[in-house]
């Protein structure tokens, strides 16, 4: 397997013009004009760095683990590398139940907690006394996580760059399916625009149940070139997600996942989150926050940057496949 990061940050450039004034008198005589030519002036800057104002010191923060699955801990080491002060807590230790864990919390510097899975950010939010901001949640509206003191980060690789890097991988690409769970108006909206402006043809279809998912993917996948999967856990189990992944690899169809692993399983390709750039984000939110920002803090900020990762032979076989059809 290979892999390519690559980073989806915007870059803003701004263009001056300027206008060439030309002013004409009235004269009996003509005279010949003579350009003259003008030396740009120089510019130095004086600016003593000492003088530039730095951000304040981060605050203390607590970081709460739902387990300690490798993408919880690689995230949970990046903010521990941000952050000098921290105390780390995984609430998958049934030692200390988790209502100690928060009076601990609570009884501390904190100002904010960090919490990273579902599990934690459930019970961050139900019981911290401080901020919150929450990471690995995709299905957060279903548990009401965003609320006055709390806030997300994206449990997605930012969506416009998936489908660039894809396209990139398969320059033949032109529709794509998706399913996926109630609930998700704002990110199905994101995704049509990121395929409209890639020129991709969009297939959305929402279930209700991991069953449902198989239906519809049985009577999608023969009419789309590549199926872009989503980690909506409730309308995806074990057994499905194999079934699904064999009949693709049996028709030739890519699947791209949002998780390595599943490679493994047969996935072409995995588009995931970055654990360095989630901790840069949640910085960015929790410096907000510091400021008494919290109220201009979107409820889901987006991520900058996604890791690619292929199984080779799968896209060998595919490439191959597709290469017969159009002969």
């Amino acid at each position: 397997m290979r892999a390519i990061v690559t980073t989806a940050r915007t870059s803003i450039r701004i263009a001056m013009g300027f206008a060439l004034l030309i002013f004409a008198g009235c004269a009996t005589q003509t005279t010949d004009q003579v350009p003259i030519d003008v030396e740009p002036p120089i510019v130095v800057d004086t600016t003593d760095p000492a003088d530039i104002p730095k951000p304040p010191p981060l605050p203390p923060v607590a970081i709460v683990l739902t387990g300690g699955q490798d993408a919880y801990a690689d995230v949970a080491a990046e903010l521990a590398r941000q952050f000098e002060e921290n105390v780390v807590y995984d609430l998958s230790d049934k030692s200390v139940p988790a209502i100690s864990v928060f009076r601990s919390i609570n009884d501390s510097k904190s100002a904010a907690v960090l919490a990273i899975g579902l599990n934690a950010a459930q019970s961050s939010v139900a019981m911290s006394d401080v901020p919150v901001v929450f990471s690995q949640v995709f299905n957060h509206q279903d548990h009401d996580l965003v609320n006055g003191n709390s806030r997300g980060v994206a449990a997605l690789a930012p969506l416009k760059a998936q489908l660039k890097v894809w396209k990139k991988i398969d320059p033949t690409l032109t529709r794509v399916g998706l399913i996926i769970g109630g609930g998700h108006d704002d990110l199905m909206a994101e995704a049509e625009i990121a395929a409209a402006d890639l020129d991709l043809e969009l297939h959305v279809e929402i279930a209700n149940s991991d069953q449902e998912t198989l239906y519809l993917f049985r009577r999608m996948v023969r009419d789309i070139e590549g199926f872009w999967m989503f980690p909506d856990n409730r309308i995806l189990s074990a057994r499905v997600l194999k079934q699904m992944l064999d009949e693709a690899n049996h028709l030739q169809v890519p699947v791209v996942v949002p998780n390595e692993f599943m490679l493994s399983m047969g996935a072409a390709i995995s588009i995931s989150t970055v654990a360095s750039d989630i901790a840069e984000t949640i910085v960015s939110i929790v410096r907000r926050i510091q400021a008494g920002e919290i109220d201009k803090v979107p409820p889901i900020t987006h991520l900058s940057e996604i890791q690619v990762k292929t199984n080779d032979d799968v896209l060998a076989n595919q490439t191959v496949a597709k290469t017969a059809d159009a002969q």
